[in-house]
Parts: structure tokens; sequence; C-alpha cells
């Protein structure tokens, strides 16, 4: 699609947002970068770890680690959630094991509230990407759905919502259509809607998370990744201009965070989950479309990645293939303990320990996210 030109009042505008926004990111990762020096191994690689329990209290042991830095921030689902109140408190009660630890920005407390059918918190946004996508007032509803996201996980607490989908939809009832999780199958619908949401989730103080890159949108019906190896063999030019192209309206945007898909997708690689590679995250992701944001992955006990052996084995994978934060979303059978993140998080100290995961990497990744953890 062919823009038309700004006028030079316009472009003179957004240069000097960029410039303002460019430097208040660059204070940021030198403060991020000092905090980040001074961090043993283990906190480290805490700051890629996102946790999750189960039940309605955190258990102490995922208590213990955040206190001694090795937590990035905690993700909730329904399970963990008996009021918007007693979210609160909760999350007030992991701020305040995290102001014990070495590293003071806040932690990054996150959960999926996309509209519709997948909320975890009552209330906005009510309407679902699809029924906003088929509206004629779809942009001021989208720009209604993040602004009222926003002011709704505020309240609880929520700093980062993994929402919204980005994804371009390709037949109905297919696997992202059917819980109308897409808000066309016109990749400039969704591009304008979710720039929309971005825009006014995150002007709320809520840092948004486009998914799931580069786009789950060609899955048949059957092709969930969270039950199996999925394979999209979407061609390169397609998967460029049809599945990619909100990714650059929603970057422009300045989303905070892109979640990276658990699909193989052959055009790009094809061996390695997006997620899991280092072409899909560093090269597609970082170099060509110019992500500077935080990268996070879906699940890592998703069942797509079966093939690729334990939490620990899929979290080194993850975090050599680019993923600044890795989702551990698993708990321990019949209790609360964090087991998945635990795992994790001793694989990756000992990969760092030993040179077989790149300190400088660990090191980037870790200020970019503290940065986010200080201004999400």
């Amino acid at each position: 699609m062919r823009l038309k030109p700004r006028p030079r009042a316009a472009v003179a505008v957004v240069v000097c947002a960029v410039a303002a926004a460019s430097a208040t990111v660059a204070g940021a990762s030198s403060s991020s970068s000092g905090v980040v020096a001074r961090l043993t191994l283990s906190q480290l690689a805490g700051q890629r770890i996102i946790y999750a329990y189960s039940g309605l209290n955190p258990p102490q042991s995922l208590l213990a680690r955040i206190r001694a830095g090795e937590a990035a921030g905690v993700i909730f689902f329904g399970g963990n959630i008996s009021s918007p109140a007693q979210l609160r408190a909760t999350v007030g009660e992991l701020q305040r094991a995290n102001a014990a630890s070495p590293v003071h920005a806040p932690l990054l407390m996150m959960m999926d509230q996309e509209g519709g059918l997948v909320n975890r918190l009552p209330g906005a946004p009510l309407l679902s990407e699809k029924a906003i996508g088929a509206n004629p007032n779809g942009q001021t509803l989208a720009a209604q759905a993040g602004a009222g996201a926003g002011a709704n996980l505020i309240a609880a607490g929520i700093t980062v919502d993994l929402a919204p989908v980005l994804d371009v939809f390709r037949q109905s009832g297919n696997f992202i259509d059917q819980a109308q999780r897409s808000y066309s199958m016109n990749p400039a619908t969704v591009a304008r809607l979710s720039r929309a949401f971005i825009s006014h989730l995150q002007q709320a103080g809520v840092a948004a998370t486009a998914k799931h890159f580069p786009g789950l949108g060609a899955a048949t019906t059957d092709q969930d990744t969270d039950a199996r190896p999925v394979e999209l063999g979407v061609p390169l030019r397609q998967l460029r201009q049809v599945d990619e192209e909100p990714y650059r309206s929603a970057i422009a945007a300045g989303v905070k965070l892109v979640m990276v898909s658990w699909a193989v997708y052959p055009a790009l690689d094809p061996r390695m989950p997006a997620g899991l590679s280092p072409k899909v995250i560093g090269g597609e992701l970082r170099t060509r479309l110019g992500f500077r944001g935080v990268t996070i992955t879906d699940s890592l006990g998703a069942g797509a990645l079966t093939p690729f052996g334990s939490y620990a084995q899929r979290g080194i994978l993850a975090a050599r293939a680019g993923a600044d934060l890795i989702l551990c979303a698993t708990t321990a059978p019949g209790g609360n303990t964090p087991t998945e993140g635990v795992q994790v998080l001793t694989r990756l100290t000992s990969a760092l320990a030993t040179h077989a995961l790149s300190r400088i990497a660990a090191e980037q990744a870790a200020a970019r996210v503290i940065a986010l953890r200080a201004h999400p």
C-alpha cells in the first residue's frame, strides 16, 4: 500500500517525537546497564524468566526467587484470580518481595486481556477483535478497547497485556478465527486497528504485546501450537506482504513487546519453530523489521516444542535464538511450585557459567527487560 506523503510540519513533529523517544530509551538503557553489571549469573539469567503458579496465593519458593533477584515477572491466569481486588493484593505482595531484590524496577505483571473470549479479568475490553474489525466504527472501537483494557489492568496492578493479536486469518473458523481473535482477513485493517489498540493501551501505562510473530493466520482449525507441532508453508512473499504487514505498523507505533510463535515457517527456517530460530528473531524481526523492544516467547510448555527436549533445553534454545523473556507457564502437578521456571533458570545460569550462552547477549537482553520494567 502506497502512503500519501506527509506535510513538512507533520514530518518535523514525527522526527522530534522519535528523537525524544530515542533519548528516553537511551537513558533507560544506560541506567539498566549499570544494574546489569552488578548482577550475579543467576540474577542475570533470572531477568529472562516469567514465572507462573497455580492457585490464588503465590508460593514461598517464588517469593524467594523474586527476593533473590532471579525473576523478571509473573503471568496470571484465571485460576490465580478471584476478583480484581484479590489480584491487586497479590501483585502488591509480589512487588514487596521484589523491593528486597537487587533489581528495584517493578516486576512485569502480565496476562492475556485480548477482549471477547480471551480475557482474564472481567470488564474491558468486552468486544472481540473480530467484532471490532467487522464494525464500520472499528477504529474508534479499537482505540476504546485499548484504553479500556489499560484502565482495567492498571487498576489491578498489571503492567503488560499479552495483546493484541496481529494474526491475519485466512479462512472463517480456522485456528485463530474460531475464538474471534483476529481483526480481519485484510492485513491493512489488522494493521490499522491493532495500532489504535496499542497506542491507547500504552498511553494508559500498560505495555502492549504484538503476537504471534510472524503470524498464525494461515493455521487451519486443528493446527494448534499449544497441542502439537505445526508447520505453516506460507510462501515468503505472502508471509511478508500479509502476515508481517501489521508488525511494521505496530513497530512504528512503538509497541513494547513482540511475542514469537511456535509454528515452523519453512520460508524463513525449515527446521526450528519461530520462537527458537535466530533466523526469525534476529534476522526477520530485529534486522529486517527493525524491532528494538523486548521479545517474548509463547508458553514454553506448548505441545509444539515436544521434539525439542525438556523445559530447560527449550529455554536454552529460546535464549540463543534471541528471546529476551521466556514464558514459563507450567507448574508442578498437584502443587503451585513454578517448576518450569526454576528448571530454565538453573539451566541458563549453568550455560552462562560455562560460556554455552553469550554473556554479552544475556546482558543486552537483561538491559532491555529492566528498561521495560522501569517504564512499561
